[in-house]
């Protein structure tokens, strides 16, 4: 094992960054190792013997901290008043515990830009990209890949991952060509992680800093939050790797089971209210304020500088080429601000020269940001959310309105909605094709149909659809509608199972008239 800078590191022959007085970040990496012979016998093969990574009785956390350096570049972030004047000196350290700005507005994590500037987009590229699929802690994440871009100053041994990011980006390739036209069209799976949703590139990044209060010995005995589901299980699975005491509220009867085992099984004490979402996150505002309980909602920004890893991701897999247009479902909207301050971070330190323009997708039974912007974002009004099969959104409040109009105003963005039988009708075609999504993705893909008839989107435009938890958390769903068992609902494209006398003849009837209607040739 040595350690080296990426720059001379003999794995990545890396350009050299901006002529500066700055340092490469240096970062430890395995020797490679060149045989001097083109071949060996079989003996002196097997009496080759490769070195261990790291010494026998050293963990990846314990490697990492013998060759850690500290944050010896001078990377650096604060809280400050969200959409601050420029003349505003308000700020806080990540290590207080402060949620909102002095007016009771939102709060953001900014990052000292200068210090990032001294190191060129080439150099930034290079690094995320030499970091990608390692199990160096805590690099394999695809978080904490971007750790100088999202906790700069956190030690490594104060993390708490599960090496998310990294999801796949899917080319739904047959979708695109038969139900839309396009010819690049992609999904960006972030459901498939460690807890089965998005919402755990936010809550490494809360857990870790909770970690870190708590040994700083800072008034934090737990953390807690209000969840549709998929917060409250980030949560849960994060404190328990961490042992952090985790507390969940959720609205009664409505998550899917799926959702609701998450946290129980992890450990979590839940709380089953009898309110929907925005009651639950007004008891959790007012429970925090009093006993010594993290808020972990997205109120809190730090979640969102996990969550904006994502858009970075996007450019990654794309080789940092922009895609035209990337659709996000939205419900409390920390999201779409999330994925926006991502692409917008790298236009900014040189990595691409544009971002792409933002689409938010809402449920219409939950659609308060719709609304809004139909209204031409006159004055906002919260609705009250009606039930939706895309539960995580269910928000007629979202606490994050101001980041997500902000986002799309800068992007020239786009609101779009979903009806009930658009989104399933939308799930049910996606997963015809291959997929298995959720019904936010269903809401999102609604969207962009909705955009392609109107010709907005092209049929050539490299558009991402962000897929923001797995298939499999609502199967409940999917159950009902390909039993057509959806009331007003004509579920169109479900495919029941057929009912068959279990006899030769039957099933062979059957079949006939099945393969006949994938070929009259048969």
């Amino acid at each position: 094992m040595v350690s080296s800078t990426v720059f001379q590191s003999p794995q990545f022959p890396y350009p050299s960054a901006t002529k500066s007085a700055a340092k490469p970040i240096t970062t430890a990496v395995t020797a490679v190792r060149f045989p001097v012979r083109a071949c060996l016998s079989a003996d002196s093969a097997a009496a080759t013997k490769t070195p261990h990574r790291r010494p026998a009785d050293e963990n990846i956390r314990d490697e990492a901290r013998r060759h850690s350096s500290g944050n010896s570049h001078g990377f650096s972030a604060v809280y400050i008043p969200f959409n601050a004047d420029p003349s505003s000196t308000e700020s806080y350290s990540l290590d207080e515990i402060v949620y909102r700005s002095r007016s009771g507005g939102l709060l953001d994590v900014s990052h000292d830009l200068d210090a990032l500037k001294k190191y060129d987009g080439q150099y930034w590229r290079s690094l995320f990209d030499s970091r990608v699929g390692k199990t160096t802690w805590p690099y394999g994440s695809g978080v904490w890949s971007k750790k100088e871009w999202v906790l700069p100053e956190i030690d490594g041994d104060d993390i708490v991952s599960a090496f998310e990011g990294n999801s796949n980006l899917f080319w739904a390739e047959r979708f695109g060509k038969e139900f839309l036209g396009m010819t690049d069209l992609w999904v960006k799976h972030c459901g498939i992680s460690h807890t089965g949703s998005f919402k755990d590139l936010g809550m490494t990044v809360l857990v870790s800093q909770v970690n870190r209060l708590r040994k700083m010995n800072r008034p934090v005995v737990g953390v807690g939050c209000a969840s549709t589901g998929d917060t409250s299980a980030a949560l849960s699975a994060y404190c328990a790797s961490a042992g952090i005491p985790s507390i969940v509220f959720l609205p009664a009867n409505r998550i899917s089971i799926a959702q609701l085992v998450q946290p129980i099984a992890n450990g979590a004490f839940v709380l089953s209210i009898d309110t929907d979402f925005d009651g639950c996150m007004q008891l959790i505002r007012e429970v925090t304020a009093e006993l010594p309980i993290y808020l972990a909602n997205s109120l809190n920004s730090l979640r969102l500088e996990g969550q904006k890893t994502a858009a970075i991701e996007i450019l990654q897999q794309f080789d940092w080429e922009v895609p035209d247009w990337v659709i996000v479902p939205g419900g409390n909207l920390g999201n779409i601000y999330a994925f926006y301050k991502g692409f917008h971070m790298c236009k900014e330190l040189g990595l691409v020269d544009r971002i792409p323009r933002l689409v938010c997708a809402q449920a219409a039974n939950a659609n308060p940001l719709y609304l809004h912007y139909k209204a031409g974002w006159g004055e906002f009004k919260p609705v009250k959310a009606n039930t939706t099969f895309a539960s995580a959104i269910q928000i007629g409040d979202p606490v994050s309105i101001d980041r997500a109009v902000y986002a799309l105003k800068n992007s020239d963005g786009i609101v779009e909605e979903a009806t009930e039988e658009e989104l399933m009708d939308a799930m049910a075609k996606a997963d015809s094709t291959g997929m298995f999504i959720c019904p936010h993705t269903g809401v999102a893909l609604t969207a962009l149909f909705k955009l392609r008839e109107s010709g907005v989107i092209k049929p050539t435009d490299r558009t991402v659809v962000v897929s923001t938890a797995h298939g499999l958390k609502f199967t409940q769903s999917k159950i009902d509608y390909h039993s057509k068992n959806i009331p007003d609902m004509e579920c169109r494209f479900a495919n029941p199972p057929v009912q068959v006398k279990a006899d030769f003849g039957s099933v062979m009837d059957v079949l006939r008239k099945y393969l006949l209607s994938k070929d009259p040739k048969c």
